[in-house]
């Protein structure tokens, strides 16, 4: 097969009949018209057609020829990974970087994990030929994955153990000739249910062997199950929630209910040195970072955009103060786009040949990003002001007082329709479910930003530069 189009991709899911539960209620009928998951399905879908139809998107397949997502290749130049940038912005600008796990992201993680799979060769439960297969099967049929690669939080003490008895966190209870049978929870799965596949990965911290896996499974699996959020779509007007309606994410919890996972689908279990060092140790970093940095550039660009058309519409680029905080946008972005540049420059082949980005250089960025991401936040709100508020609804601006909405809500550069459109955009942005998730979401999007701090902490060398300041002490460092 090759890359898929958006209706295949619809259909594909739909036929699935995952199971998926949303306010209490398991979804009937088809999901991609079900209003917690039409909007965000439909522009997954468009991402698809993109790619079917882009040149640059694709690449031919070196088993089949056939052209596959660009998402997919395994870079071994620099060249390779400016293409895998290229596209990943690509889709990123359909949708203004607002779709934190369309489908690249996923597509990437399989990638990397592939990249990696010698590390698993030769060590106890480890299946690395079940990397490879799977990873080409993914990449040859365009499959769409979510993924899961965390415990749920009961107890977040530094030496918590479970307690025997029903399973928390998933675990797997049972091995027997088909496969590994799991059960429990995993968080947390955007957009689960709406998907081909689930990757769980156990990545780090495990304590007992029975939480230490690998593993990807259909979504329609028998005994699995997505608990909802509720839905924060704001209905199908693009007008009143134009970011909502088209890009909500659902998040979910994933229950597994004596899941049989076959072995041809576990990449490895109970291996706890694995379970805590594969993810570490292999491209899953410097792979998926390069992805999200890439992404998060044209979300950057897009809060800009919407911070100057505020600015524009109601006259106020003149104040010194706001003029110093669109330059705060403007430094992050240009320093996002310079990271993931250097990160390219510096790229270097790894072990098994593939150009891997520099590491730390994306650290830098994911530190970075979920400091000023809320910042940006704070940025619309303080300029955006009771304009925030002053937003009626689309059915207000066609009854009777569309007159007086015309008079009391125009602006210096726009009619009252056009500036009320702006002003819903920047609050479904920053003030709706939608918005204030998207905040929380990119704070923590590649984990606790304090741990991501400390592994920066631990991984930056600083020993050249110890070495100078004791040059100028006269003091022998090595020593």
């Amino acid at each position: 097969m090759a890359a898929i189009t958006g209706n295949d991709y619809i259909n594909r899911i739909d036929e699935l009949h995952t199971n998926v539960w949303v306010d209490g209620q398991p979804v009937t009928g088809k999901i991609s018209e079900h209003p917690a998951f039409k909007g965000i399905m439909k522009s997954q879908a468009a991402l698809y057609d993109l790619q079917h139809n882009g040149v640059s998107m694709t690449y031919p397949s070196p088993a089949t020829g056939q052209p596959v997502g660009m998402s997919y290749l395994q870079p071994t130049t620099v060249e390779d990974l400016v293409k895998r940038r290229a596209m990943v912005q690509q889709w990123a600008l359909s949708n203004n970087g607002m779709m934190g796990r369309s489908p690249d992201y996923m597509n990437t993680v399989v990638m990397a994990l592939a990249s990696s799979v010698d590390l698993l060769k030769g060590k106890e439960n480890c299946f690395p030929e079940n990397v490879l297969s799977f990873y080409e099967y993914a990449r040859d049929n365009d499959l769409s994955m979510t993924h899961s690669f965390i415990d749920p939080q009961v107890n977040r003490a530094q030496f918590h153990f479970e307690e025997e008895g029903e399973p928390i966190a998933a675990k797997v209870v049972e091995r027997n000739e088909e496969g590994i049978v799991v059960k429990g929870a995993r968080l947390l799965a955007t957009q689960g249910g709406i998907t081909d596949e689930i990757v769980v990965i156990a990545t780090g911290g495990v304590k007992d062997a029975a939480n230490g896996f690998a593993f990807v499974i259909p979504s329609n699996s028998e005994g699995l199950k997505f608990v909802c959020r509720e839905s924060f779509a704001g209905g199908d007007s693009t007008f009143n929630s134009p970011l909502s309606a088209r890009y909500e994410e659902m998040d979910s919890i994933v229950v597994f209910d004596n899941v049989l996972v076959p072995w041809e689908r576990v990449f490895y279990y109970d291996n706890i040195a694995v379970a805590n060092s594969f993810i570490a140790c292999s491209s899953f970093q410097p792979f998926t970072l390069h992805q999200v940095v890439s992404r998060q550039i044209v979300k950057i660009e897009f809060v800009l955009g919407v911070v100057q058309s505020i600015i524009d519409t109601i006259n106020i680029g003149d104040y010194q103060h706001v003029q110093e905080k669109v330059t705060e946008i403007i430094v992050a972005l240009e320093t996002m786009k310079a990271l993931v540049i250097k990160s390219e420059v510096e790229a270097e082949l790894d072990e098994w040949g593939w150009m891997r980005p520099n590491r730390t250089t994306l650290q830098i960025a994911i530190n970075y990003f979920p400091r000023v991401y809320p910042r940006f936040t704070e940025i619309i709100q303080q300029l955006g002001a009771s304009g925030l508020m002053s937003i009626p609804t689309e059915n207000a601006f066609q009854s009777s007082i569309r007159k007086d909405l015309n008079q009391y809500l125009q602006s210096k550069a726009n009619n009252a329709e056009e500036r009320v459109k702006i002003f819903r955009l920047a609050w479904d942005l920053t003030m709706s479910a939608f918005g204030t998730r998207e905040t929380l979401y990119e704070r923590f999007f590649f984990g606790d930003p304090v741990r991501l701090a400390g592994q920066l902490y631990h991984d930056y060398d600083r020993e050249l530069f110890v070495g100078r300041v004791m040059g100028v002490l006269g003091i022998d460092s090595t020593e």
